[in-house]
């Protein structure tokens, strides 16, 4: 995937109160750690991390900072929103390098319409993202699982999956992702407690109807 530069400023301050100043003027208070330096505390554009936290590779996305004429190669980690609003509020950002593999949380996206789903049945997803290995320009945007052959009663296990070059995980392979379940049907218990509770209906009634009758021969008498 390619890089995308982010110009950013370091900061000095600390604290609430600078760090609410900073998002007034619409920017993010942000820290660069890893590879052995020290934290450097800077700030950022909001739009524009915003924009690329929205794109295709969200999280995974090697940005290029640039900082006081600097660039750093990052990725964004440790993403710190307003609950309600959803702004960013903070921003941790890790240094990594080209030949050094880093970990990633990738979304599993399900391809195709299942034979068992055409013949009734319920495709359920029961892994949504896994955790690979990948040197930073191999990190895929996210992994396809093709689902049509799924029958019904059919599971996708992870070691039905090719994994793109250079991508490794430790996932078990028994590992479930998706299954194609049979559509709910009544069993035979079902439909005999509801015949049974119309049977037990049915003999309630005997008794008015005795009754009635015994009454109209009272009168007679």
């Amino acid at each position: 995937m390619p890089d995308i530069t982010l110009t950013s400023e370091p900061r000095a301050e600390h604290g609430s109160r600078p760090s609410g100043r900073i998002r007034r003027e619409g920017k993010v208070p942000a820290v660069i750690y890893g590879l052995g330096n020290d934290p450097l505390p800077i700030s950022v554009p909001a739009r524009e991390l915003q924009h690329i936290l929205a794109g295709e590779s969200g999280s995974n996305t090697l940005i290029n900072l640039d900082v006081a004429g600097e660039d750093m190669l990052t990725l964004a980690r440790q993403i710190q929103r307003h609950p309600t609003r959803g702004d960013l509020l903070h921003v941790d950002f890790i240094r990594i390098r080209r030949d050094v593999a880093v970990s990633a949380d990738i979304p599993l996206h399900l391809v195709g319409e299942p034979t068992g789903v055409k013949d009734g049945g319920l495709l359920e997803q029961l892994v949504f993202n896994v955790t690979i290995e990948a040197m930073p320009g191999n990190i895929p945007v996210s992994i396809e699982l093709d689902v049509e052959h799924l029958a019904i009663g059919d599971q996708l296990h992870f070691s039905d999956v090719t994994l793109p070059a250079g991508v490794e995980t430790e996932l078990d392979p028994d590992t479930v992702l998706a299954s194609v379940a049979a559509p709910r049907v009544a069993t035979e218990d079902e439909e005999g407690e509801e015949g049974a509770e119309g049977e037990e209906g049915a003999e309630g009634e005997a008794p008015a109807a005795e009754g009635s009758d015994g009454g109209g021969d009272g009168g007679e008498e």
